[in-house]
């Protein structure tokens, strides 16, 4: 087994879409690595703090002692590190445009999500609404494709696809339907979960809504 000053270790949390996303860019490079599961919020292992103080949040790569942190930086280290089944396109241009439809995850889709179970009335009317037009954006870029980069899995599937298993939670907490909304999205969805990479890193969308249902205790908002 590999530990933190050799080989390749993953600082993750188990519902984590951001740390699944490694695990998904590990398993699709058939990458051997240790994954250790951190007790967030409550705690916060001395090992986090030390490879990311900054953020101090995970998911952390650990190679060789080194640390690399962000998910998707950490999705782009993969990448390049294990140069086999390659998830970034080679043309710079089509790589710039994954690099792009990846960043709009980041930016919009955790934080309506969030607000879909953190918020109530009016408020959570409206994080639904953003929440149905960014998915309608990513269904327009997938358009007809098997995947978004066309045939091949890649970075902007690897990206989006751990959110997927949060769509129940959002539908649940703010009541609607994210298949009747963008049904070639959800298609795309059981698409990548007949992946072995996809369908071992991502949990149960009910296992998934017991946290939810844990967190909303948590900050008050039931």
């Amino acid at each position: 087994m590999a530990t933190a000053e050799k080989g390749v270790v993953l600082l993750d949390l188990w519902v984590s879409m951001f740390g699944q996303r490694c695990r998904i860019a590990l398993a699709e490079k058939g990458v051997e690595y240790e994954f250790r599961e951190e007790n967030i919020p409550e705690h916060k292992s001395p090992l986090l703090l030390k490879m990311n103080p900054i953020h101090k949040k995970i998911p952390v790569l650990i190679h060789d002692g080194k640390p690399v942190c962000e998910s998707l930086i950490i999705v782009q280290y993969i990448d390049e590190v294990w140069t086999n089944n390659p998830l970034l396109p080679s043309d710079p241009y089509e790589r710039a445009e994954a690099r792009f439809w990846a960043d709009l995850v980041d930016k919009k889709i955790y934080d309506c999500g969030s607000r879909l179970w953190k918020l109530k009335g009016e408020a959570q009317q409206e994080a639904k609404k953003e929440m149905i037009e960014v998915l309608k954006l990513l269904e327009d870029e997938l358009g007809d494709k098997k995947y978004f980069g066309g045939e091949i899995f890649g970075f902007v599937d690897v990206a989006l696809v751990p959110f997927t298993a949060w769509f129940y939670s959002y539908e649940t907490c703010a009541n609607f339907s994210i298949e009747e909304e963008c049904p070639k999205l959800v298609a795309w969805g059981k698409r990548c979960m007949e992946r072995e990479s996809v369908a071992k890193s991502l949990h149960d969308p009910h296992k998934v809504y017991e946290f939810v249902c844990f967190l909303k205790k948590k900050f008050g908002v039931e």
